[in-house]
Parts: C-alpha cells; structure tokens; sequence
C-alpha cells in the first residue's frame, strides 16, 4: 500500500511539474534564480525539468498500474531522487552562498519520497 501510494503521489508530482516546466521553462528557472539567456538554455530547462520529469512521473505511473513495473519504479525513485537529494544536500553544504525556500523544500520532498520509497521496497 504504501509503494502505490509513493508511486501515485510521484506520478502526480513529477509528470505534472515536468509538463508545466516543459511549457514554461522560466518557472523552475526563475524558483532556481538562473536565467535563461540563450536558446539553449532555454531548452536545457524545458529538457531537464520538463521532458525529463514528464516522462519520470509516467514511468512512477505505469509502476502503479502494473505489477511488472511497481518494484522497478520504485527502485528507480530510490536510487534518482535519492541520488538527486544528495547530490542537492552536498551542494548546499559545499556552496559559499546562502540557499533559499527552493533549495530546503525541495531537500525535504527528494529524501522523503526516497525514503518512503525504500521502505516500500523493503515491505515488498
């Protein structure tokens, strides 16, 4: 029960800030405080924060909805949203500037929805 729930909450999550990313790339840019001065940059947002969480909420999707995938995509929340909120974490203890709002909420949602994830895992 909790795997599905983990994985129906991320679907909701990633697949819908994935499309309103994809649509407007200068949201996440403007919560990260980057700006996008280029072409490229554009489209290495709309990417990464869109085409990318897009298809990862999917992917948590289908988990829920098929036996076959559900301990695939939970594995797969463990070890990339897992690796991501490390990854946030050591940034943020190793970063001369101070973080914001952005940075802490989104610590808390990546280690939580790994977390949860794990232990899923564990009860399946």
């Amino acid at each position: 029960m909790l795997g599905k729930i983990v994985l129906w909450l991320s679907a909701v999550i990633f697949g819908s800030y994935g499309i309103v990313c994809l649509i407007s790339p200068e949201l996440p840019a403007e919560y990260a405080g980057l700006i996008l001065d280029s072409g490229d940059a554009w489209v290495e947002i709309a990417a990464m924060y869109g085409g990318l969480q897009t298809a990862f909420g999917v992917f948590c999707l289908l988990g829920a909805l098929r036996s076959d995938l559900y301990r695939p995509a939970l594995i797969s929340i463990v070890l990339l949203v897992g690796g991501l909120a490390l990854a946030r974490l050591y940034s943020t203890l190793i970063v001369p500037d101070p973080v914001g709002d952005y940075t802490y909420g989104a610590l808390v949602f990546e280690f939580t929805t790994a977390i949860l994830a794990g232990l899923a895992l564990r009860k399946a």
